[in-house]
């Protein structure tokens, strides 16, 4: 195919910045929305586009629709989102052409449901899924492995932070999760969270505690439930604005309070009601000197700890980077990993950590040990 890589969704925040990054490792890809006229425009934004091979289209989000899209790809980046609600028919239409498959989602329960309805066909097709590729889960899950490299560790607390406001994309998510059930993993057991938990965490490199939730679960007890090392998983995370996060811990305890009980279709209607209130349209570009980034994992063992910080910026720039050279690795050379993996597992922590470095996206990790 010229154009090996797909990039559905991409008129949305995220799916420009993959193509950014597309463009810069020169792969020619195939921009699709469901709005033509919005795709084009958002494309033709993309800085250098004409420099690469590239064409826009459409699709109705359905299997036959989509697999017609995507024939002839090698690798699909979808960033069609809530992925509950639309990334099964994504990953079907992927596997009926042998493509493979990253999203950005944050979605703890899409990724149980991906791994138990799709994770098998995957692999047995020699095809990775890997949902999760993103800032909010990747880079801490570099710090996590990095950590990791010290003998001896079994469990993991993470912290995901980072300044600025969630893209509408991002917002849709926020709400979906409130229906679902949020695991962290206990003894290798996933444990719910209460839905209306919260935790005060001290920012490495600042004098200043972050209020954080847990996010939905995060993707992180999923992937390393699998791993032999790791027995104890617990995720926070959120944006540094206390405001934002206030607002955040007030419309969970709503949610639970006034609009859980209804019945799913009312619950739908009202949370897409509220989300659609809170963001719209393309927000501004990422300031590397403003919108900052922390992932910090603090592992131990019987006998051990170990720290790592990352310090970045831009996290949705992270996000669209880690994407793209996702698709760029798997053009050239099988994942280390089949089925359901993470971008970790599947193209290497240190590799991703170097790509993230190269483009000046992230500090040197700060890694302290005590054995």
């Amino acid at each position: 195919m010229a154009k090996p890589v797909v990039v559905y969704g991409a008129s949305g925040y995220t799916g420009r910045l993959i193509c950014e990054y597309l463009r810069e490792h020169h792969v020619p890809f195939t921009a699709i929305g469901r709005d033509l006229e919005r795709t084009s425009d958002v494309v033709a934004h993309v800085p250098g586009v004409d420099t690469i091979d590239h064409e826009v289209t459409t699709a109705t989000h359905d299997v036959a629709s989509l697999t017609e899209a995507f024939e002839g790809a090698s690798v699909v980046c979808n960033c069609v989102g809530p992925f509950i609600s639309y990334g099964h028919e994504v990953a079907e239409a992927c596997l009926a052409v042998g493509a493979h498959y990253l999203d950005t989602t944050g979605e703890q329960d899409w990724v149980l449901e991906a791994q138990e309805r799709w994770g098998e066909a995957f692999a047995e097709a020699g095809l990775l899924l890997s949902p999760g590729v993103a800032q909010m889960y990747t880079t801490g899950e570099i710090a996590a492995n990095l950590a990791l490299e010290t003998p001896g560790m079994e469990t993991l607390d993470i912290l995901v932070l980072w300044k600025g406001f969630p893209t509408y994309a991002s917002t849709q998510t926020i709400f979906t999760i409130l229906k679902a059930d949020w695991f962290h993993l206990v003894n290798n057991e996933y444990v719910a969270w209460d839905h209306t938990a919260t935790r005060m965490c001290g920012v490495p490199g600042q004098h200043e505690v972050a209020l954080t939730v847990p996010w939905g679960g995060t993707c992180h007890p999923v992937w390393f439930k699998s791993d032999p090392r790791v027995s104890t998983v617990t995720v926070t995370g959120g944006v540094m604005d206390r405001a934002v996060m206030d607002g955040v811990v007030a419309t969970t305890q709503m949610f639970e309070e006034q609009i859980r009980p209804l019945a799913p279709a009312e619950q739908e209607a009202k949370l897409a009601e509220i989300a659609a209130g809170l963001q719209a349209g393309m927000p501004p570009r990422e300031n590397p000197r403003v919108n900052i980034s922390v992932d910090s994992v603090h592992a131990s063992g019987p006998l051990g700890r170990a720290h790592c910080v990352i310090h970045g910026n831009s996290n949705y720039k992270q996000t669209g980077l880690l994407q793209a050279w996702g698709a760029y690795s798997l053009l050239q050379q099988a994942p280390k990993r089949v089925g359901l993996a993470s971008a970790c597992q599947a193209f290497g922590h240190r590799e991703l950590l170097g790509v993230l470095r190269a483009h000046g996206l992230v500090m040197k990790p700060v890694l302290t040990v005590q054995d």
